[in-house]
């Protein structure tokens, strides 16, 4: 069975400044890891940091889905050995009433041998609201 990681962001910025977030290289760069994206489906990129433990610090992405401003979906494949994360992210955005965005994220497909990565990355992703409600603000 696999599991889902689940976190949704209220910003102050519109859609169209988070998206700069999601999708510009130097900006998801800022606030997540070092990367080479480029909202194009089929788009094969590499987030890189500092190795940790048995982690070599990056992850194989490709785009799987844009629509601009309100969808972007990628695969996110890194780790080693039995630990070895096959996972897929979904960034969905959406205007809110009276201005802001409300950011949803779904890191999906962790296993039970992702227990500890599961664990990590969902308290690193809890924590990237702070980040991302500064840069959709610019």
């Amino acid at each position: 069975m696999s599991k889902t990681i689940e976190v949704s962001y209220d910003l102050p910025g519109p859609p169209a400044k988070v998206w700069r977030a999601l999708t510009e290289p130097k900006l998801l760069g800022s606030w997540l890891m070092e990367n080479d994206i480029k909202p194009e489906v089929g788009h094969h990129f590499m987030f890189r940091s500092k190795p940790m433990g048995d982690w070599d610090g990056r992850v194989a992405c490709e785009v799987l889905e844009v629509v601009p401003h309100e969808r972007l979906v990628y695969s996110w494949r890194g780790g080693s050995g039995k630990h070895v994360l096959d996972t897929t992210v979904t960034w969905t955005l959406a205007a809110k009433p009276g201005g802001g965005t409300r950011l949803k994220l779904e890191h999906a497909g962790f296993t039970d041998d992702n227990a500890m990565a599961f664990e990590m990355m969902g308290r690193g992703w809890r924590e990237k609201a702070g980040a991302l409600a500064e840069l959709s603000e610019m």
